[in-house]
């Protein structure tokens, strides 16, 4: 069992906060083992006895019944209500299962899960905490569905920290791992090479592709393998819906719609697949619309996804250092500064804009930075800012981490990501 320390943390911190507790994320990256496992270890080690634990996990026949809301409500209401003298925990494992249905005793009136979870949010004695893998389904309507009463926590799957603190052994050589195979918790009990491959090349056609087609009546499955093969070749690099459009339809020698890219690349960001970085204009403190770019949730998934012939360490520990940020629960964007070169404007890039709060850092990913043109490339946008915020560059060339004359901090790639390095 991987311990997931983070996020049992916060699930102990917000107990009995009166808000139904929101678990998302990729499917498989560990939201039941968090919730049903260790979290109810954590309960029943502190005193809290197995019958006051309500657990229904949605995606097992047994369990079908309880897609209707109104069933739902009615078997959890029939045990909390006859011992109000007790606490309960409801846990509910795939809320994204549940269906709508008419209400036959209130005038045929349309209901939801979201109004039965805020029916079963009102009892004193109850602690509610449901899993979902669909942020059409749950995180984009926890505001508004669960009337503001909702605390979301979003499970990555393992860092490399906690991939690590798991297998152990020479740092170097996991970190291979990690950047080959990603940090799906299955993995890690998987020792064959070809075991890790068969498993996440069958996880992503046969869970989440299938997933995304079935779950938004997909017509042309091709087009979204292809969009998703174009994403996984191109993290890192500035692309819009029209750019993907365009290559699709050159190499498919057929017409796609740039608009069917558009929503095809929001179901794979709502299935968590996928996350989008916005360009941030340093300068002028604005977003831009396009272009952006594109992160695979994890990496092992991309590169299963291109059948592991596309390895590109550069992009690749970009890639990683994004989801390293993003799980740390920082805002993450792509900053964009204006140089004026030959009375031309010319807009260099910086890879992360981190911020926490009113608190900021930039960060440049270099995977090596051996040459003098390469290093001027690399530190030219951090040096024209103009602000004082603590410029990083993350780089997997140096043992050890030292500030530069331009006062930029320097730091081993796998140090950071192991936490040893203060990033504020």
């Amino acid at each position: 069992m991987i311990t997931r320390d983070y996020y049992l943390n916060r699930l102990i911190h917000n107990m009995w906060n009166g808000e139904i507790k929101v678990i998302t994320g990729i499917r498989r990256c560990g939201k039941s083992v968090l919730l049903f496992d260790l979290f109810y270890e954590y309960l029943l080690s502190h005193r809290v006895k197995e019958e006051q634990i309500i657990r229904l996990e949605l995606d097992q026949r047994k369990n079908y019944k309880f897609r209707n809301p109104i069933t739902l409500c009615d078997y959890v209401d029939s045990i909390v209500n006859k011992r109000k003298d007790e606490q309960f925990y409801l846990f509910i494992d795939e809320v994204q299962f549940t269906i709508r249905v008419n209400d036959e005793a209130n005038e045929n009136i349309e209901v939801t899960i979201y109004d039965m979870l805020n029916e079963l949010k009102s009892y004193k004695n109850l602690d509610v905490y449901v899993t979902g893998s669909n942020s059409k389904m749950l995180s984009k309507d926890i505001a508004t569905e669960f009337r503001g009463r909702a605390t979301q926590i979003h499970v990555y799957p393992l860092s490399f920290y906690e991939f690590y603190s798991h297998i152990g052994g020479q740092k170097e050589k996991a970190f291979d791992q990690y950047m080959l195979y990603g940090g799906m918790p299955r993995i890690v009990a998987l020792e064959d090479e070809k075991d890790k491959k068969n498993y996440l090349t069958n996880l992503y056609e046969e869970l989440y592709v299938r997933d995304i087609v079935e779950r938004n009546k997909l017509e042309w499955e091709d087009i979204l393998n292809a969009i998703l093969d174009f994403i996984a070749s191109q993290i890192g690099s500035l692309t819009n819906p029209t750019n993907i459009s365009n290559a699709l339809s050159s190499m498919r020698h057929e017409p796609i719609n740039n608009n069917l890219v558009s929503s095809y690349l929001t179901y794979a960001m709502d299935a968590f697949l996928i996350e989008m970085a916005r360009r941030y204009n340093i300068k002028g403190k604005t977003y831009f619309n396009y272009p952006n770019k594109y992160y695979y949730t994890d990496l092992g998934l991309r590169n299963a996804r291109l059948n592991y012939r596309q390895f590109d360490p550069g992009h690749m520990m970009e890639n990683i250092i994004y989801n390293e940020l993003v799980m740390r629960g920082y805002s993450v964007d792509v900053g964009v500064i204006t140089e004026r070169q030959h009375d031309k404007r010319a807009q260099r890039e910086i890879d992360f804009v981190v911020n926490d709060g009113d608190r900021r850092i930039y960060i440049q990913s270099a995977y090596r930075m051996d040459a003098k043109q390469k290093a001027e490339t690399e530190l030219r946008s951090l040096k024209l800012t103009g602000d004082f915020f603590k410029k990083i560059v993350i780089r997997m060339d140096i043992p050890h981490d030292f500030y530069d004359n331009n006062g930029f901090y320097h730091c081993n790639l796998i140090d950071f990501l192991l936490g040893t390095i203060s990033l504020f």
